[in-house]
């Protein structure tokens, strides 16, 4: 791999990151400098700089990346409508790439030879982290010490820690891996490895349970901009205060929960339970103003763009060239999706219960059954010959071939 001198790594604070930061320096004589992205996760990041400089970084990184990441990934996803195998927002994985991108940056700032994750050899985030870098900066090796080391469970590493003087607070493991941003929360291990077990309530953090939930339902208007929430309740705010506050009402209701057995990428099969309040309440809205400002075929191929979307982000290939494409296309057709959708928040659901837009298609002299109905009902007969014609072409034939 040639001689490695120098190591920016990508720094949780954790008992995972704390004890590669302190193997890197061991095992390649190393010097590590720590990246930490704040993305919205409510941690105390001076504690996290701290323990990065007593395990001895010789530099610490933290960045504020909300605003960033919810303009330049969260927003591009939502107007794609991007939901992996119809479920899960890719809260995780929309932040991947963003953290990755710093870190190369940091690198080359730094003249660093190398970056470093914390991801295991079973998961996507390994992936998602170096397909971005080596988008990025083909020359930049990436190291995985968890993929690497011997290693091979918590109480390893907690020796291994106390051994070396790393400082970690709490030696008693939760039973779940969690992962959070703005976007949502991500849990797995404990007993939702077993998918017949129903998800206990302690693994929510987000959301309260719907049965908890207000007994009286919580209205909402979202106004959107070319596809881009703007004002909530008719004030207006940046994106990232109104992600915060959507999380917070639509959790107070129990809105976000997803329990999902997903293909990754790596070929297994993973139970996965996410919370995204927000995601939730923005997706079903958005889908709700396009209903009426999107023509048929466009709402259709959107459709098919929007799976094909939340692909490239779970595989890892945020930089891919098809979804810079996607992107265009989406943004040309969200020039007319402005608007404004009410969504009722009951009791774990989230329902859209109006929606208009100075661009609407939606014609109510034609659409009505009532008096002023406008539509020519005599034009359907001609339309409907015609329509059909190519299969009753068909039967005629069918029946000459069968001697009819």
């Amino acid at each position: 791999m040639g001689e490695i001198k120098k190591v920016v790594l990508a720094y949780s604070g954790g008992l995972d990151t704390s004890v590669i930061l302190k193997w890197l320096q061991e095992e390649y004589g190393a010097e590590v400098i720590t990246f930490t992205a704040d993305l919205g996760q409510g941690e105390d990041l001076e504690k996290v700089r701290e323990r990065a400089i007593k395990t001895g970084a010789s530099k610490v990184y933290i960045e504020d990346l909300k605003e960033e990441f919810v303009y330049n990934y969260v927003f591009p996803a939502l107007k794609a409508g991007a939901v992996y195998e119809s479920k899960y927002m890719l809260s995780t994985a929309l932040g991947r790439p963003l953290i990755a991108k710093k870190l190369v940056e940091i690198a080359e700032k730094e003249g660093a030879d190398a970056v470093a994750h914390g991801c295991t050899g079973k998961g996507n985030d390994q992936v998602r982290f170096e397909v971005t870098v080596s988008a990025l900066n083909p020359n930049l090796k990436v190291l995985a010490p968890v993929r690497e080391w011997s290693m091979r469970s918590r109480e390893e590493e907690i020796e291994y820690a106390m051994k070396h003087g790393i400082p970690v607070e709490a030696t008693k493991k939760s039973p779940y891996s969690v992962d959070l941003n703005l976007w949502g929360r991500s849990i797995e291990c404990g007993v939702l490895e077993d998918p017949w077990v129903e998800p206990p309530e302690e693994v929510f953090k987000l959301t309260v349970s719907p049965k908890e939930a207000p007994d009286e339902p919580t209205y909402l208007e979202i106004e959107f901009r070319e596809g881009i929430p703007v004002a909530l309740n008719g004030e207006e705010m940046n994106g990232v205060e109104l992600i915060q506050k959507l999380n917070e009402i639509a959790g107070r209701n129990g809105v976000g929960r997803v329990d999902l057995v997903e293909n990754r990428l790596v070929g297994i099969k993973s139970r996965e339970v996410y919370e995204h309040p927000a995601a939730t309440v923005l997706h079903t809205a958005l889908r709700g103003l396009e209903e009426i400002t999107l023509e048929r075929e466009t709402r259709h191929f959107k459709e098919i763009l929007a799976n094909k979307y939340a692909e490239l982000v779970y595989y890892g290939l945020w930089f891919h060239p098809l979804r810079e494409a996607i992107d265009s296309f989406m943004n040309t057709i969200h020039r007319t999706t402005t608007g404004t959708v009410r969504v009722k928040l009951f009791k774990g659901s989230c329902a859209v219960v109006g929606r208009k837009s100075p661009y609407s298609l939606y014609d109510y002299s034609l659409a009505t059954y009532e008096k002023g109905d406008m539509f020519d009902h005599k034009a359907a007969e001609g339309f409907i010959k015609l329509w059909g014609l190519p299969l009753k072409i068909k039967a005629a034939v069918d029946s000459k071939a069968k001697g009819e």
